[in-house]
């Protein structure tokens, strides 16, 4: 019960659906049907969202009802029932000729744009069936129902949307992120897919932060949207954003190992592709301790263990700096490894073992020196 509203005895009876009492109620010559709250909701407004379809059809009745009167955010008894997704009480308002399908509330959403946002299938069928309704109405925030409907995974909402006709699937927001974009993001596998079928559908278009779907899938870790993107030959899975960073560095950063067996199984795939700052997926990988991913990555030939970030620092370095041992093991195992690599400050992985005090890294490092005795891992500043 909501206290801190001043309602009167009709907009409390109306709301919990008292049929008998709003009849009796409004049997009162001095009654007001539609006396608002102090948040500007009138008893009809209450009843649609509640879905008391008798209680709204007695209401209606009366000939000094106002069907339509906003409250003081501005939305509607249709606004309210479509959110709610009270088919009945809809069909009842839109039977009303004083009664806007179309009315926007104070954030400019309509309400077949509340339906599509919780996935009223049948309120939203209701709606698009008036020609009076736009399925373009963007809010002030720029999104349209087919957004909302995207982002939340409501596939029969989405296809009646687009079925309906003028509504197009690649709608941008003003980052420029389309539908697809959104839905990839949120891991939306059903939406990807029938956005996929649709005719001059765009899958990779960056946005504004030079970002693809798959970008944002891979990202989020979705293994099955980035299935479906992987399976169009017109996705480059080597895209980078405005930093740089390709979709199988972010998969490295995240550690998600089956991500990455995806995007490795890409023919036409880079992995040694270095980011603005000169990070690798294998030197982001190793940095951050997935094992998982280093492995995985390492078992690519053409993968490239000694190429450094902007500091000069490999990836050995990073592994031995955070006592990673696991991963030190893991990038001492290949053949093209060089230890010896210094970085900026002239320290290689084995001086930096040493000053973190990691033993175990120490104990690999001279391990790996004893069975390389013509390599060295550099054990001081003193260059060889």
């Amino acid at each position: 019960m909501e206290i801190n509203v001043r309602r009167s005895p009709l907009s409390w009876a109306a709301g919990a659906g008292h049929y008998e009492a709003v009849m009796l109620l409004l049997g009162h010559e001095d009654i007001s049907p539609d006396l608002p709250d102090n948040r500007g909701r009138t008893p009809l407004s209450w009843a649609a969202e509640s879905g008391h379809d008798r209680v709204v059809g007695l209401l209606l009745e009366r000939e000094d009802i106002s069907p339509d009167l906003p409250d003081n955010r501005g939305r509607t008894p249709l606004s309210w029932a479509a959110e709610s997704g009270h088919d009945r009480v809809v069909r009842l308002l839109l039977g009303r000729e004083d009664v806007d399908p179309d009315f926007p509330d104070s954030d400019g959403q309509t309400p077949v744009a509340w339906a599509a946002m919780e996935g009223h299938v049948g309120v939203v069928r209701l709606l698009l069936k008036r020609e009076d309704v736009n399925p373009n109405a963007e809010d002030s925030d720029h999104r349209t129902p087919a957004y909302w409907a995207a982002m939340g995974g409501y596939v029969e909402v989405l296809r009646l949307l687009l079925e309906r006709g003028g509504v197009n699937p690649n709608t941008e927001d003003p980052d420029h992120r389309k539908l697809v974009s959104w839905a990839a993001e949120m891991g939306q596998d059903g939406v990807v897919e029938l956005l996929m079928g649709c005719h001059g559908i765009e899958l990779d278009i960056p946005d504004n932060f030079g970002r693809t779907p798959l970008s944002w899938a891979v990202e989020k870790g979705h293994v099955g949207v980035v299935e479906l993107l992987l399976g169009q030959e017109d996705v480059n899975p080597n895209r980078p954003d405005n930093r740089g960073q390709i979709p199988l560095l972010y998969a490295a950063s995240f550690g998600f190992d089956a991500v990455v067996e995806l995007l490795l199984e890409r023919e036409d795939i880079n992995p040694n592709m270095q980011c603005n700052v000169g990070r690798t997926p294998l030197w982001q990988a190793a940095s951050l301790g997935h094992k998982g991913v280093v492995q995985l990555l390492l078992e690519q030939e053409d993968v490239n263990p000694n190429l450094c970030d902007n500091h000069g620092r490999a990836p050995l370095s990073w592994a031995a700096i955070h006592g990673y041992e696991e991963t030190v093991e893991l990038l001492l195992e290949r053949d093209d490894i060089d230890p010896s690599i210094r970085d900026e400050n002239d320290n290689t992985a084995f001086m930096y073992s040493l000053i973190m005090r990691h033993a175990g890294v120490q104990r690999l490092l001279l391990q790996w020196q004893v069975a390389n005795p013509d390599r060295v891992i550099g054990f001081s500043q003193e260059r060889p």
